[in-house]
């Protein structure tokens, strides 16, 4: 009788997602968490005299983690959405020319962090306007699981599928003063039976730079009581985009009644609180 052997074969398949900015409702602005990673701030801009960002990168989670970084475009959809730009068009002006960053790679062990240094040069290049381009961190496959995986005693044939996590995040350079402004349309809002109450609105923006802030949304009583019944920060509207479609889904609140009083929406812009973009109220029947 032949003997039989027992033999493994490995499979272990990198599925690659891409995280791009999102936005949490209560999150702090300054730090971007995806996974395991904590990257402080979240964005970068270069609009004054300050030439340097110092990043830090760090590992939260229990495993090393190792990230190439890189610069690439990403263009906002109507919807909100980030999609990469293949091939670029002179519609939207890039930064990377004039950025540099350091080091290209990073490898963190558990609960250790690291800095990523970015510069802004030749400036005086540029024409007044705003330039924009992405930091980008791909994660690296992890060859320790790998490794552990191969030498696991058993047979026949295995897979597995391990993510692997990719953050974008938008560097700006802009140059002189900005003249954007955004305006709110198409201001709707949907409580039917067993649903989740959403406001929906349109952001109009226009001028020569984008927008970026936080939307807060109030309920009203007929009675003049005020509740905050919605939060989203970090909602920014990209150049050279002129329109966003945007939803937001509301609290259920006891005491809040959504049939009746009204909803006041703001946009704020985030360095100060008390500035706001853009203003508007839809009343509740």
């Amino acid at each position: 009788m032949k003997k039989l052997i027992s033999t493994k074969r490995l499979f272990i398949y990198y599925l690659h997602v891409l995280a791009l900015p999102l936005f949490f409702i209560g999150s702090s602005a300054q730090v971007f968490a995806q996974g395991n990673i904590l990257i402080t701030p979240k964005r970068i801009v270069f609009n004054g005299s300050k030439k340097s960002y110092a990043l830090n990168i760090a590992n939260t989670g229990q495993d090393t983690i190792s990230y190439e970084i890189s610069l690439v475009h990403n263009q906002m959809k109507e919807d909100g959405s980030i999609k990469k730009i293949v091939q670029p068009d002179s519609i939207q002006s890039f930064a990377d020319r004039y950025l540099r960053f350091y080091p290209h790679s990073v490898t963190l062990p558990p609960n250790s962090s690291q800095s990523v240094r970015i510069q802004v040069t030749g400036t005086n290049e540029l024409y007044p306007g705003e330039y924009r381009s992405n930091l980008y961190f791909r994660a690296l496959p992890n060859e320790k699981v790998f490794q552990q995986k191969k030498s696991e005693k058993d047979s026949g044939i295995s897979m597995k599928i391990i993510p692997l996590i990719g953050i974008s995040m938008p560097v700006f350079i802009q140059v002189d003063q900005s003249t954007a402004q955004v305006a709110f349309s198409e201001m709707s809002f949907n409580n039917e039976k067993d649903t989740i109450p959403t406001l929906k609105v349109t952001f109009n923006r226009t001028g020569n730079m984008s927008v970026y802030g936080d939307v807060a949304v109030d309920h009203v009583s007929p009675q003049g009581k005020t509740t905050r019944v919605g939060l989203a920060k970090g909602v920014a509207v990209y150049a050279p985009n002129a329109i966003r479609h945007f939803s937001l889904r509301l609290s259920k609140i006891t005491g809040v009644n959504y049939h009746t009083g009204k909803l006041y929406l703001t946009y704020s812009d985030q360095s100060s609180n008390t500035v706001k973009l853009a203003e508007a109220e839809i009343t509740l029947n």
